[in-house]
């Protein structure tokens, strides 16, 4: 039950009586009227600016609707109270049965508690992580790996049917240093000492496994080919085993996708091709030349003469770009039309696309390559993962041996798990940098998030088991039993306010999924946490405020169903984001 969508619905109800009381004109609609929680809790529980976005059409000022939509709100026997603030908002306050009222209801719902259904089985081809195989994952990866993860189970929650995809950058330059980086330790593996890694090479030791399978599937005789025979013998042996590797670190952080797009079977299958000739003939290919952009270094896709050029700038972007050079190859930005052309074709109208901050530059161009290809019958979103920068002790993380140039996503959840990672990662809004504090993440203080809110789940199993020990039996402390639980008992201000920020759970969920900001949840659930933990520390200040009260079981039973709730909306929260929540802390 999402009380603000309902009450947002009442609301309309109320606005269409105005319509037939000819207080408000017949033709107009409430797109713009919103229903949220004030910015100050001690103005109510929901507010509204029906009054101040209607007022114009009305012919009135806006405090004088406000009064007359206020008005219809008379006789409604679940409104304490309301208040006409400001210039016209409306501030409503909902008597105390509303919000502790929920609790049934939410252990009713268990796990399909917040759950929406406004996607309505719409596809989304969520694409993120999609790092060039040449190497494990980092932990700039992480973070896009986790939001792109979080998204899509934020997505699913809101009735959206989503395919997390990666897009296989296995063509180009970076896989040719791959190949020769891999031919490198195939010497190595041979008995050639190979010395320092020469510069433009990769130096990882991950590498090391493929220059030794190279040896034993070819042996010596691989060095009597051809150097274009090598590098593609070497491509087909390490690509594979590179995204095994990727594969098996981001199942570390219980990340997985459902399709793998291979850069190169765009190519190969003429893709690119054929995406390049359907824009020829709308007229939206022609040859010229790009002057570069002054002040700055020339992109990788500018040289000095005719090109075959998209009109980007058609479609919104700042300028019109290249899609094949001089010499007739490819640049970068033909296989990606290519790429999400045959998402379209697999019935993809709606794309997301998670990048790093230093493709921010790409979007406009990619989006208006969508547009074009689709005849805009597509629309990309894109959303930009800033920096994750590392610490320990206040000083930054030095670099890995293992890659040779950064730390892995790999060594990160080797040494604080998978959940504090998740967790961390959408402590931060995804465009703003984020500082990952080794030392932070392993405190079990409340300024470590993750563990504050794990710590209430595991509080909250606490109270339950003690709650046994206290004479109550586990039949007794089921979900089912608890629903029948008396919560008109719950009245003290602390309860009441730990009700409230779980009747918040849709209205978050819906709100995150709807700005495709996965964080948000992250942040809900601090204060979720916040709100538990509040009442359990008034409780050991005032033995009245007590979980337990040996002396009234039916208080117990009230509050024990609140937790019961409680741990049902933690765990739901938790799900959304990919953390699995803990039982017991250690």
């Amino acid at each position: 039950m999402n009380l603000f969508a309902t009450f947002e619905a009442r609301l309309h109800g109320v606005l269409s009586d105005l319509q037939a009381d000819g207080v408000l004109p017949a033709d107009i609609g409430f797109d713009n009227v919103t229903v949220e929680p004030p910015r100050d809790a001690a103005h109510g529980d929901i507010a509204t600016n029906a009054a101040m976005v209607l007022c114009k059409q009305a012919g009135m000022p806006p405090r004088d609707l406000a009064a007359q939509i206020v008005e219809k709100f008379a006789q409604a026997d679940d409104i304490a109270g309301t208040d006409i603030a400001g210039p016209g908002f409306i501030n409503f306050t909902f008597k105390t049965d509303v919000w502790t009222g929920l609790v049934p209801v939410i252990l009713r719902a268990g796990g399909a508690y917040g759950v929406a259904d406004v996607g309505q089985g719409t596809a989304v081809n969520l694409e993120y992580v999609s790092a060039n195989p040449t190497g494990p994952m980092h932990v700039g990866h992480a973070r896009g790996a986790v939001f792109g993860d979080a998204l899509a189970r934020l997505l699913e929650a809101a009735g959206f049917k989503v395919l997390r995809e990666y897009y296989i950058n296995d063509a180009g330059s970076q896989v040719d240093v791959l190949a020769r980086s891999a031919l490198l330790r195939t010497r190595e593996a041979l008995g050639e000492d190979i010395g320092d890694i020469p510069a433009g090479l990769y130096p990882g030791d991950y590498l090391v496994p493929v220059g030794e399978a190279l040896a034993v599937s070819e042996g010596a005789a691989l060095f009597d080919k051809d150097e274009a025979a090598q590098i593609e013998i070497a491509k087909h042996v390490a690509l594979p085993m590179m995204m095994d590797m990727i594969r098996a670190d981001l199942a570390a952080l219980g990340v997985h996708h459902g399709h793998f797009l291979s850069e190169q079977s765009l190519h190969d299958d003429g893709s690119v091709g054929r995406v390049f000739d359907a824009l020829k003939e709308q007229g939206l290919i022609y040859q010229g030349v790009l002057e570069p952009p002054r002040g700055k270094e020339p992109p990788p896709d500018w040289e000095p003469q005719p090109q075959w050029l998209f009109r980007s700038e058609k479609f919104g972007d700042d300028s019109d770009r290249a899609l094949k050079k001089s010499d007739g190859s490819w640049t970068y930005f033909a296989p990606d039309i290519a790429c999400h052309f045959d998402k379209f074709q697999r019935g993809y109208t709606r794309m997301i696309n998670v990048w790093g901050a230093d493709h921010i530059g790409y979007i406009k161009r990619m989006q208006a390559a969508v547009a074009a290809i689709t005849k805009s019958d597509a629309h990309l979103d894109v959303k930009v993962c800033n920096l994750v920068k590392l610490q320990r002790g206040g000083e930054p993380v030095k670099m890995s041996k293992r890659s040779g140039d950064f730390i892995t996503l790999r060594e990160v959840v080797d040494e604080v798990g998978c959940n504090a990672v998740r967790f961390m990662m959408l402590t931060r809004r995804n465009d703003a940098a984020l500082d990952f504090d080794f030392d932070l993440v392993k405190q079990q203080s409340r300024d470590n998030p993750v563990f504050y809110v794990q710590y209430a789940y595991a509080r909250i199993h606490s109270v339950l088991r003690n709650a046994v020990e206290a004479g109550f039996t586990t039949e007794e402390l089921t979900v089912d039993a608890l629903n029948g639980a008396d919560t008109h008992l719950l009245c003290a201000p602390e309860e009441v306010k730990l009700a409230k920020v779980l009747g918040v759970y849709p209205r978050s969920l819906l709100a995150a999924a709807t700005a495709l900001e996965p964080h948000r949840m992250a942040f809900y659930l601090q204060d979720l946490a916040a709100a538990f933990h509040g009442l359990w520390t008034r409780g050991k200040e005032t033995p009245g405020l007590r979980f337990i009260q040996e002396d009234n079981r039916e208080v117990t039973r009230a509050r024990l169903a609140l937790l019961q709730a409680t741990a049902i909306v933690l765990g739901n929260g938790l799900d959304v984001i990919g953390v699995e929540p803990e039982t017991e802390m250690r």
